[in-house]
């Protein structure tokens, strides 16, 4: 029992509490994320080499997967370019010679000599007049042996200090540490699914005898990763339903119908049953957190006047928080009006409001005669305080940290939180992503819209593209031109000087908002403009738009163009959600290989919203054949949901949501398309388990509640919605 409960506490010792881990090494792996032996169990290999099957140069043939063990003839560093380095060292056999190529890891040339006998395994290539592998697991061997023969090889992501070879050392060290450790997931949960113990899947998933091993070890540790988020998400959430009574809107008052009556056009069933949703929800004597998922142009912001008007029937306010200016005066627009038809009464709050106009609009506010307040962070100031708030909405709200979405519900004594986003999620994502709240989905147009044809252009035929931008001014309609670099342009044959092998060691790097682009030059973007409007549009005027500009420039700019005063807006993803120009009808976004799909279909959407057919040209500043067939899914589908999925495929999901520190970056093991199933069983269970015991009193919900909280410490910091 004692060394069960050692164990157990050892998990949440400092990773140097392990043999082998000494303070140099400890900061090497904390550049990795690794400070706890929990840190270091959870750094599971990124792919595993089958030392068994060890062939010499000569008889390895190209495209297999073999190991080849020599003696080092040669190594030479090289740097073909700034801030890029490869390492190849040369091994013969007696029967061959074979180059194996290290890309940033200068360090190899150092630490390897000529004459030492080592084991290589990878997949065998042949070019440049010899047998080559590129990136492959090496391993030193000493006195004639080969003592990883026979054996399937963990490779661990190392750094520095800590070589692959001494990071199996000190994980070795760390799943012996913890073995025997009490097992969190409770007993029914592992007969139910025929999970083995997370001791022995520790130490399958790092040492297997064989793949089946690893197998069953990420079957085990996929589903514990997916169980504890879940748990953790409805435990926030049920943590905020204790925090006293909820208001009880009601959902068939006079402003409700008053604004049934005044809506223009019918709405969609799927609006229609996402507004009874939300309503029975809001109706409920328990505090509402609900997001609203919809693709781009379904309408999300009319469900959420009805929302407002709810609040508004049982004498509450409302704030309504968007990421930009843009977007909030673009609700102060579209439902400025409905409302005012309503009875509604409504002010828009902005970094813009001039200081008269914002003393006004706070007093009341505070008196209770503004029923909802449209803004932006404006609203999170200390001074803007409701008479009494019962509902908040935050639009795009994977673009608000933790703190604000946070501050802005804290306005409200236990408050409703509607939460909306345009970005498409898959259902399984969503539950990773927002276990914790209710959900309803737009996936129809409000009115049938006129066809919108997406292109893929080369570089090289980029004319075609501004021919049909020249086309639609010369017709009186008005152009975007979407900018990667606000106004820097990436050179066109940068791909092809990029080593492709290079390129596979790092992570691929999407453009999701202008967050992204801070270093860029402002310069470059005005000279963009300026090259644009005497080269190209010199009959027509070109207007500027991206996110270093301050709000006043930025409204300008914008209003401009919705004016019809700008024939041409050059932007960034400033344009993404909330721009409303029906003339629009041309867009065409240069280095589309840099941006991910679903941001792709975000920016698209800002044309064909008209009467008139949209074009969308992406220009691909690139060859590669996988950037390519990536990008040609935007030819073939105008359907978000789907766009999202094969997003999906390729990207890490916290990727699609434009917000890499998301909670779901637990999630080592989980695929979110392939694990579909998995989440969704992990979800049910949670809420099974919570339902059956609320209040924590049995020894097994303890046990895996000290779990959760040790994989969540920091509850005021949490990632997950309204947390």
């Amino acid at each position: 029992m004692q060394d069960r409960l050692a164990a157990t506490l050892e998990l949440d010792a400092p990773v140097t509490s392990v043999s082998g881990v000494s303070s140099g090494r400890a900061a090497g792996l904390s550049r990795l994320g690794i400070r706890t032996v929990r840190d270091l169990l959870q750094h599971f290999p990124h792919r595993y080499v089958d030392m068994s099957r060890i062939s010499t140069i000569e008889g390895a043939g190209i495209g297999d997967s073999v190991t080849i063990v020599g003696t080092i003839h040669e190594v030479r560093l090289k740097r073909p370019r700034p801030r890029l380095s490869l390492t190849e060292v040369t091994i013969v056999d007696g029967t061959g010679t074979l180059i194996a190529t290290f890309f940033r890891q200068p360090w190899i040339a150092k630490t390897l000599k000529t004459g030492t006998r080592v084991s290589v395994a990878g997949t065998l290539e042949f070019n440049y007049g010899y047998k080559r592998m590129t990136a492959p697991f090496l391993d030193v061997l000493e006195d004639d042996q080969n003592p990883m023969s026979g054996q399937i090889v963990p490779v661990h992501h190392a750094t520095g200090k800590v070589t692959p070879g001494i990071m199996r050392l000190i994980v070795r060290n760390a799943v012996d540490s913890a073995w025997g450790a009490y097992d969190p997931l409770p007993l029914e949960l592992r007969t139910k699914y025929r999970l083995m113990s997370r001791s022995n899947a520790y130490r399958s998933i790092h040492f297997p005898q064989d793949m089946r091993d690893v197998h069953q070890a990420r079957r085990r540790l996929a589903y514990e990763e997916v169980l504890m988020l879940q748990m953790h998400m409805l435990m926030s959430a049920r943590d905020r339903q204790d925090d006293g009574p909820a208001h009880e809107h009601v959902f068939d008052g006079p402003y409700s119908e008053a604004l049934m009556k005044a809506l223009p056009f019918s709405l969609t069933s799927d609006q229609e049953r996402a507004v009874a949703e939300i309503q029975m929800r809001m109706a409920q004597p328990k505090v509402m957190s609900h997001m609203l998922l919809g693709d781009v142009g379904t309408g999300k912001t009319a469900v959420a006047g009805f929302a407002i008007a709810a609040a508004a029937d049982a004498r509450f306010q409302t704030f309504m928080m968007a990421p930009t200016e843009v977007l909030a005066t673009q609700y102060a627009a579209s439902l400025g009006g409905l409302f005012d038809q309503a009875g509604i009464s409504w002010a828009l709050l902005t970094g813009s409001t001039p200081a008269e106009d914002r003393e006004d609009i706070l007093m009341r506010l505070a008196s209770g005669h503004t029923d909802v307040v449209f803004g932006t962070h404006a609203l999170l100031e200390d001074d803007v305080v409701a008479h009494d708030c019962g509902l908040v909405i935050i639009d795009e709200q994977q673009r608000f940290g933790v703190d604000q979405r946070k501050r802005l519900i804290e306005k409200g004594r236990n408050a409703d939180a509607l939460f909306m986003t345009a970005t498409p999620i898959p259902r399984t994502l969503a539950l990773a992503l927002y276990g914790n709240l209710s959900l309803s989905y737009l996936r129809q147009v409000p009115f049938d819209r006129p066809p919108r044809k997406t292109q893929v252009v080369d570089f090289r035929d980029r004319g075609k593209a501004y021919d049909a931008a020249l086309a639609a001014c010369r017709r009186g309609e008005q152009v975007y031109v979407v900018c990667p670099l606000v106004g820097q342009k990436r050179k066109a044959d940068d791909d092809k000087k990029k080593d492709d092998r290079d390129a596979e060691e790092e992570t691929p790097s999407y453009i999701e908002s202008d967050e992204d682009m801070r270093q860029d030059d402002q310069k470059a973007a005005e000279a963009e403009a300026a090259f644009l409007q005497s080269k190209v549009f010199a009959d027509f005027k070109v207007g500027l738009l991206h996110g270093r500009m301050d709000a006043k420039a930025k409204h300008a700019a914008m209003e401009d163009f919705r004016a019809g005063q700008t024939d041409v807006l050059v932007c960034t993803t400033v344009i993404e959600v909330g721009v409303d120009v029906p003339n629009a009808t041309v867009m065409i976004i240069e280095d589309a290989d840099r941006f991910g799909l679903s941001q792709l279909h975000q920016l698209r959407g800002r044309v064909g919203r008209g009467t008139k057919p949209g074009e969308v040209y992406l220009i691909a500043a690139t060859s590669s054949e996988d950037a390519l067939e990536r990008l040609s899914a935007m030819e073939a589908t105008d359907d978000g949901f789907e766009l999202a999925e094969r997003d999906l495929a390729l990207r890490r999901e916290g990727d699609i949501l434009g917000n890499r520190q998301h909670g779901a970056s637990v999630l080592r093991l989980v695929n979110i398309v392939r694990d579909g199933k998995l989440i969704e069983l992990a979800h049910e269970d949670a809420e099974a388990l919570l339902d059956a015991d609320p209040e924590f009193e049995t020894p097994a919900m303890q046990a895996l509640v000290h779990e959760v909280r040790a994989w969540f410490p920091h509850t005021d910091e949490d990632t997950t919605i309204g947390g």
